[in-house]
């Protein structure tokens, strides 16, 4: 396990340049942060960008291997977006996972998202299989337990898969992380709010619906999620964001059709469409809420044109329009 560092990941952003007044774009605003502790806040709050490279979960998990180059993919589609935000950007650099070490990957990540949540920022995950996802949620809970006894977290997955995986049978893995989530929540005496919408019935056997059942987790399959449902699911998002004093968002990307996202570590047949996701994810965004982000298992490999790279960025952009 390593870090490539924000300096290192500076040359990166490089796009076009237009004369016009009032034309800057992504890649003019990036400024890099070091992620040094200082006591406080070591630049003024704003979005951070860090990068979660790492191919072991998907590997244990079986799926189709290159999510580790999805950060930096990503980042490529981000560099030439129009700059419409009014936070600062900073770039934080990539943790690598080397050969299998997940484990020590991720508690790494989450010590950086822990770090960036103290600063005042708000950090997008970039992965990675999404195996990110416990690193992210234990960043979010390290940060929030320093103020709060028992914080009402809530996890909104927009995922063709629940992964809901029983980590005491199999290696932790890209099909683990809300499990493992499960459990350390259950060790806190924490409340486990967990929505995962999208599910397909041909991604995730029998007993992974018992133990959504058992964990009374809110999901919606894909075939439920149609723009003629959309109130409907509006309003019952609205009922679970009520509930919950904190999000944390996360996005596996083959939530989306393949032919929308080809790029990603298991395409799915149907997929749910961004016409329907979109609004979803504005609903979150402005519900005042939301602490952090990930997106997973963008998979540059088999990324024709760029599809999907385009879509995750789209859906970043989206995300922290208004900050």
């Amino acid at each position: 396990m390593s870090h490539i560092t924000a300096a290192e990941n500076m040359s990166l952003w490089k796009g076009r340049q237009d004369p016009e007044p009032n034309s800057v774009r992504w890649h003019q605003m990036i400024q890099e942060n070091s992620l040094v502790n200082l006591g406080g806040l070591d630049k003024p709050a704003g979005v951070a960008l860090l990068g979660f490279s790492c191919d072991a979960g998907v590997r244990r998990n079986q799926g189709r291997l290159g999510a580790a180059q999805g950060p930096n993919a990503l980042r490529q589609q981000l560099t030439n977006l129009p700059w419409l935000q009014q936070s600062p950007l900073y770039e934080c650099g990539n943790i690598v996972c080397s050969d299998d070490a997940l484990e020590e990957a991720q508690i790494d990540f989450a010590e950086k998202t822990t770090l960036l949540l103290d600063q005042g920022h708000f950090p997008i995950g970039l992965g990675g299989g999404h195996e990110i996802a416990f690193a992210s949620w234990s960043g979010l809970s390290n940060h929030l337990k320093k103020k709060e006894d028992a914080p009402r977290i809530g996890i909104i997955n927009f995922d063709a898969h629940f992964d809901l995986r029983d980590p005491s049978c199999q290696p932790v893995s890209s099909g683990t992380p809300f499990a493992q989530i499960a459990e350390v929540c259950a060790h806190n005496l924490w409340n486990y709010h967990y929505a995962c919408l999208g599910v397909s019935r041909m991604s995730n056997t029998p007993v992974l619906f018992d133990r959504a059942d058992a964990l009374n987790v809110w999901y919606q399959e894909d075939l439920q999620m149609t723009l003629k449902n959309l109130p409907n699911l509006e309003a019952q998002l609205d009922q679970f964001i009520h509930q919950c004093d904190h999000l944390y968002l996360t996005i596996d990307l083959d939530v989306f059709p393949a032919a929308q996202a080809p790029g990603v570590s298991a395409p799915a047949a149907r997929g749910v469409s961004l016409e329907v996701i979109e609004p979803l994810l504005m609903q979150i965004r402005d519900s005042g809420k939301l602490r952090l982000m990930d997106l997973a298992e963008l998979n540059p490999t088999f990324d024709q044109d760029a599809h999907t790279a385009r879509l995750a960025a789209r859906l970043v952009h989206q995300i922290t329009l208004n900050r």
